[in-house]
């Protein structure tokens, strides 16, 4: 009996993390996802498990703090449990989550603290390592696995008040790379993905960020912005076996943003 594949995606509920979501659904594999919402949000999360649902797969949603180590390990023994019967492997765990300060890292009136400097690197950055290294505890991955993690040009780059981000997309991106090489030996894959910049609600609440959206309209050879969809779809695209010499690699999927100067 073939064992059922299943996506962990963490920051399910919206962005990347939802267009993702469905479209591996769409693409036949079942939907774990973790998210962190407040009542009034936990409607449209229940919309993205009935569509999930409605294209015939399985889903199950944990409403938790991805950062909190009781409530990762609860949960990834959660989901071993839920692969045991019936058999089931992890085949993607794709980190994007968004929670972080934006403030300067000096020179103004107020600037970040120590605890939001850590809690952004922590939320954004590290998470990662602890939820690779409690998945492979628990013996959800298996040779063919795929890891992604959702990065952005600010790892290269700055704007004001994105310094505490900025730093922890350079974070994930030096993870995924080590994780590229000490998880080659076990057939697992590890790409960052860097996005063009897309209408979000982590984008939303960079200040000026009509402005950014503007500029990249003009860059971009489409002259629109990039769309989760577009992201997802290549997400969906790099899980295909094929694809398993490519790994350690920041990924731009911007349509060409990028690219004009």
């Amino acid at each position: 009996m073939s064992k059922q594949p299943w996506a962990l995606i963490l920051g399910a509920s919206s962005g990347f993390g939802e267009a993702t979501a469905l479209e591996l659904a769409r693409t036949g594999m079942n939907i774990f996802g973790v998210h962190l919402d407040r009542r009034e949000k936990l409607p449209h999360v229940a919309e993205i498990q009935e569509k999930i649902r409605a294209l015939g797969r399985e889903v199950q949603f944990f409403n938790c703090n991805a950062s909190d180590d009781e409530m990762r390990q609860d949960t990834v023994e959660q989901i071993r449990a839920r692969l045991a019967d019936p058999p089931g492997v992890l085949r993607v765990l794709m980190h994007s989550l968004a929670f972080g300060a934006l403030k300067p890292l000096a020179g103004a009136e107020e600037v970040v603290s120590k605890k939001q400097l850590e809690i952004t690197a922590d939320t954004m950055g590290h998470s990662l390592v602890y939820w690779v290294q409690d998945c492979l505890r628990a013996g959800l991955f298996d040779w063919g696995g795929r890891i992604f993690a959702m990065t952005s040009s600010g790892s290269t780059r700055v704007i004001p008040n994105y310094g505490p981000v900025s730093a922890a997309k350079a974070i994930i991106e030096s993870h995924i790379r080590q994780l590229a090489l000490e998880l080659a030996p076990a057939g697992i894959t590890a790409n960052a993905i860097l996005a063009g910049v897309t209408d979000t609600n982590a984008l939303r609440l960079i200040p000026n960020f009509e402005k950014l959206m503007e500029i990249a309209k003009q860059r971009n050879p489409h002259h629109r912005l990039t769309l989760p969809e577009d992201v997802a779809r290549c997400i969906a695209a790099l899980c295909h076996p094929a694809t398993y010499w490519l790994t350690g690699n920041t990924l731009q999927v911007d349509g060409g943003e990028s690219i004009v100067g």
